[in-house]
């Protein structure tokens, strides 16, 4: 099993010293599905949550959760993001909103955790501007896609 970077010679955690890092291209993209009830499905299609466009509002809410990622994750490195994009478009056979997050860097570190992030609180924002709503709605399948660059290379979910 490898080593965790984040902890020091004495077991303790701690932010990884990537200094000496070169920096690549390095890009993810993840996934994440909120199920709802087939009434709050067709609200959200059409358009007609009190709120406002879940849609939109859900994914302009993934976008500065990328932004901000660092003041979330005690560990994260605060990088320059290149792109940061979060796509949801809803399942009618699942009755879910299907989102999909893609993040790029030129950095020294993973971006991973940014995509992650961006699709997690997308999600979340689907789930709060309809909890009124609807009770039953579920958040599940968060996962990282993909990942590209850096020392570790890249990784496909299968």
């Amino acid at each position: 099993m490898k080593k965790l970077s984040h902890l020091n010679s004495k077991g303790k955690a701690e932010m990884v010293d990537v200094s000496s890092k070169d920096e690549t291209v390095r890009t993810a993209s993840a996934f994440a599905e909120v199920f709802v009830s087939e009434d709050l499905f067709r609200r959200i299609r059409d358009n007609v949550i009190e709120k406002g466009d879940v849609l939109a509002i859900s994914k302009f809410a993934g976008i500065q959760a990328a932004k901000r990622t660092f003041e979330l994750i005690p560990l994260c490195h605060n990088i320059l993001i290149s792109k940061v994009n979060v796509e949801l478009k809803l399942n009618e056979l699942s009755k879910s909103v299907e989102i999909i997050s893609f993040a790029k860097t030129k950095a020294k570190t993973g971006i991973e955790m940014e995509a992650l992030t961006a699709a997690s609180v997308a999600a979340l924002t689907v789930y709060d501007m309809c909890k009124a709503l609807d009770k039953s709605i579920y958040i599940s399948n968060i996962k990282l896609l993909f990942k590209t660059g850096g020392k570790s290379g890249n990784y496909k979910a299968k």
